[in-house]
């Protein structure tokens, strides 16, 4: 039986570097080539299509501010940096960049829907629908009026659904909210369009409406004792164990001017 001879060391040596620059100068052949297609002028880019939420940015203007970050071809171009730059125009929340063969980007936008203000009376900080802080010039805003909230700004989705959860009990009692507050220790703090001013406490959204549900469902009551109505109230404690305490325009009292509700 014939056995197959092997090869001398220095012949498959010779062999084995042999293989690998034939691959390496296929691998090169292959990086000109594609770099040189890369700068073919029919990949240069022609222009950028903008689709989606354009309220407060006109194609034109989104344009021309991205302009300058969009270097290289349609081939080249960095997609993420090109988002990047489009994110960074005011109002943008979100962009989605797709090459379009073969000389163009499309992008889709989402702009931010402002729902609120944000911070102290001045800020031009707003909140958009998913609770996020976002920088705008505030006289673009289209809304008539907006709520302010406040609060450490990490916990701005929170507020924003503390607001939602609120709104609808104050507007029943024709008492709208203009500022919500979340203080730094951990407070809840509603300012009303009228003035008044109510601590809520502290707790999750159930604990501080049924808190706050409760106190509406009295407030009523207490008021027209002294004969007044809601419009009288100047500010609420509701985090009394047992009850809260209210003051109320035009009334008097021996001591502190509380008034305190036992429920």
């Amino acid at each position: 039986m014939k056995q197959n001879a092997i090869k001398p060391l220095d012949v498959r040596l010779m062999n084995i570097t042999a293989s690998a620059l034939l691959l390496g100068f296929v691998l090169l052949s292959l990086g000109v080539l594609a770099d040189s297609l890369a700068r073919h002028s029919l990949f240069t880019l022609r222009g950028v299509s903008v689709f989606g939420d354009t309220s407060h940015n006109s194609a034109l203007t989104l344009r021309s501010q991205v302009a300058p970050y969009l270097n290289g071809t349609f081939l080249s171009v960095d997609l993420g940096a090109t988002r990047q730059a489009f994110e960074a125009v005011p109002w943008v929340r979100r962009a989605v960049v797709r090459r379009e063969f073969p000389n163009r980007l499309k992008v889709l936008l989402q702009e931010h829907q402002a729902v609120a203000y944000w911070g102290s009376e001045g800020e031009s900080a707003l909140v958009n629908s998913y609770g996020e802080v976002f920088e705008a010039n505030l006289g673009e805003v289209e809304q008539d009026a907006l709520p302010r909230l406040n609060g450490p700004k990490p916990q701005s989705a929170q507020v924003l659904g503390m607001h939602r959860a609120l709104q609808a009990l104050f507007d029943d009692m024709e008492m709208p909210i203009e500022r919500l507050e979340l203080t730094g220790s951990g407070n809840w703090r509603v300012h009303l369009d009228s003035g008044a001013r109510i601590e809520l406490g502290r707790g999750t959204v159930e604990d501080v409406v049924a808190r706050t549900r409760q106190f509406l469902g009295t407030m009523g009551q207490v008021t027209a004792r002294y004969g007044r109505t809601a419009s009288a109230l100047e500010s609420a404690d509701l985090r009394h164990e047992q009850g809260y305490a209210i003051r109320l325009k035009g009334v008097s009292t021996l001591g502190p001017a509380d008034l305190t509700h036992k429920q």
